[in-house]
């Protein structure tokens, strides 16, 4: 039987029948789909983390046990999770050991552009990458022998396209229920104790894993030639294989499942029975040097842009231009009338509008950090003035104080970001002596990445109830005093909390609550206007809230989109605008 599956949902199936028993990770696009998926299977155990790191954490830890385990995020989160990444290269996994991990190219819902291929190169570990679902389901079982067979993690790379595009899976028989005692755990302090003494005796181990891992790479199936015409010789990897196929259909290609390491003789193969090699993969020029480097002329990023996704369109268009392929006549352009502009804003009813709005009354100068709540950026609000990236916010605004700046000044983070890593600055800022001012605004799950649950929202992934964490208390805690709960929609108590917290002289922290409305589901009924009583003044306008509109005359309100929340109410200076009751 057949299924047509994403990669992200088949690379949890592929996870289930490699007998993958932990996975572990944090929710980040486009990855976040595989742990969901995985989570479903029976005998599987999933976690959401605080934040990648722990994640890898949580996954070593049960490699080191001797299970099979899968770690899973996005390109980003391989930043936070790259200090124990590169350490459990040298102590090995007992275990097997997945890494998931997706880049973004065009940042799609990223802040930046990363081709985390080099991370493999620099922590020494083997990295493959699938082309489409099936191979993503088979990969995984791949990634698992290698894991098991040299003692190694392995990263596996998806793309966007490839995470959330679909095509068919072969499904195959459910995998035996093998039940494993628990066995004693490995006690080697000199292979997973990395002090110095340690370590220097493990760099030599791992340097003699990557020339066996190098000769595997020249033998397994996963890395291949396919035989074609003599003048051209494509090497890609990934969804570019599946582009330059396309393109290049009568080219002779080497087909690399496995891109680090890579394999030399195969490579010096492919040139040898053609006239000349031609290296298509988005990002950096990572198979292109190495191809260099063994001193075959090769053709790639002169030819192919180093930004942004490819396309089958975008391909044959560079290839064109340096005349690999012929051109063709550009196809009819497709006549559409123009769309609205609709910037991105926050949601009807959203509860951190209130926050924003009131920064922006008051003049404050906000650090902000990555969530949904990044759009308090845009116009009209304009309340966010930094965004660097996750945790960020907390430890910028302690800079731009110890820089004594004019402004008032506030840090803005989301409840999972301040989960994730808002915890270790939030404690820096009292152990230093700062007197920041701290805003969470907490809507009680991670809402950008489709709702799952953080420490503070008091269950599981595997739908467990938990204890959950007290973003307050954890504040009084560490130190903080000055602490304040507030509901967002009682709009005075915002404007008069944040005027006193970004007053003060002291370190404070207000936690700005109210539920995700696109997770509750709340609706009331739409405010009204007495279009008599507005005098168009255009203060409800400045919210930003997508059902008011101007019309002639004062504004209108759009009742499938409101919410009914009645914030617009309580900014309108006119009382224009009526709340039924």
């Amino acid at each position: 039987m057949k299924k047509i599956m994403s990669g992200n949902e088949a690379l949890a199936y592929g996870a289930y029948l490699a007998g993958i028993k932990v996975g572990a990770g944090y929710p980040g696009t486009p990855s976040t789909e595989v742990l969901e998926n995985y989570s479903r299977y029976p005998g599987a155990y999933a976690e959401w983390s605080p934040n990648e790191k722990v994640a890898m954490d949580v996954g070593i830890g049960a490699a080191l046990g001797g299970k099979r385990a899968m770690v899973t995020m996005k390109h980003v989160g391989l930043n936070v999770a790259a200090d124990s990444l590169f350490t459990v290269s040298y102590t090995g996994t007992n275990g097997a050991l997945i890494i998931i991990n997706s880049d973004d190219p065009s940042m799609h819902s990223s802040q930046n552009e990363q081709d985390n291929r080099h991370y493999a190169r620099a922590s020494k570990v083997v990295m493959l990458e699938p082309a489409d679902s099936e191979e993503a389901k088979r990969f995984v079982k791949v990634a698992v022998e290698i894991s098991e067979t040299f003692d190694t993690p392995v990263i596996l790379r998806t793309t966007t396209r490839l995470s959330h595009s679909r095509c068919i899976v072969a499904l195959e028989d459910e995998p035996a229920d093998i039940v494993v005692e628990p066995a004693a755990y490995e006690r080697n302090a000199s292979k997973y104790v990395m002090v110095p003494m340690n370590a220097r005796q493990r760099r030599l181990v791992v340097e003699e894993r990557l020339k066996k891992l190098a000769e595997y790479a020249e033998t397994t199936p996963i890395n291949f030639i396919e035989p074609g015409g003599g003048d051209i010789g494509v090497i890609a990897a990934g969804v570019s294989y599946q582009y330059a196929k396309e393109v290049f259909p009568e080219a002779t290609f080497l087909k690399l499942g496995m891109v680090y390491p890579l394999p030399k003789q195969l490579i010096r193969d492919l040139a040898g029975r053609v006239k000349q090699v031609v290296v298509v993969e988005e990002l950096d020029p990572f198979i292109e040097e190495h191809v260099r480097l063994l001193g075959i002329p090769v053709k790639g990023r002169e030819v192919f842009p180093g930004i942004a996704e490819f396309s089958q369109g975008r391909v044959r268009k560079h290839a064109a231009a340096a005349g690999l392929v012929p051109k063709v006549a550009d196809p009819p352009a497709v006549q559409t009338p123009q769309l609205p502009v609709r910037p991105p804003m926050l949601c009807p009813g959203c509860a951190h509008r209130p926050v924003f709005y009131a920064l922006q009354r008051l003049r404050v100068a906000v650090m902000g950090d990555i969530g949904c709540y990044t759009l308090g950026a845009a116009p009209p609000l304009g309340s966010m003035h930094s965004c660097i990236c996750m945790g960020a916010s907390i430890g910028n605004v302690h800079g731009v104080d110890r820089a004594k700046v004019k402004d008032r000044t506030a840090a803005v983070i989301g409840d999972s970001t301040f989960f994730h890593s808002g915890i270790a600055p939030l404690i820096n800022l009292i152990s230093n002596g700062g007197n920041s001012t701290v805003i969470v605004v907490d809507n009680r799950i991670t809402a950008m990445t489709g709702h799952q649950p953080h420490p503070g929202t008091g269950w599981t992934l595997m739908g467990k109830e938990v204890p959950n964490v007290s973003i307050d208390a954890l504040a009084r805690a560490v130190g903080f005093k000055k602490v304040d709960v507030i509901n967002p929609y009682d709009f005075k108590l915002v404007l008069d909390t944040i005027r006193d917290h970004t007053s003060s002289d002291e370190p404070s922290l207000i936690v700005s609550q109210y539920p995700c409305v696109l997770n509750i589901r709340e609706k009331k009924p739409a405010p009204t206007v007495d279009l008599d009583a507005c005098n168009e003044c255009g203060t409800c306008l400045r919210i930003g809230c997508s059902p008011m509109t101007k019309v002639d005359g004062g504004v209108a309100i759009d009742p499938a989109l409101c919410i009914g929340c009645g914030f617009c109410a309580s900014v309108c200076p006119q009382s224009a605008i009526k709340v039924p009751s």
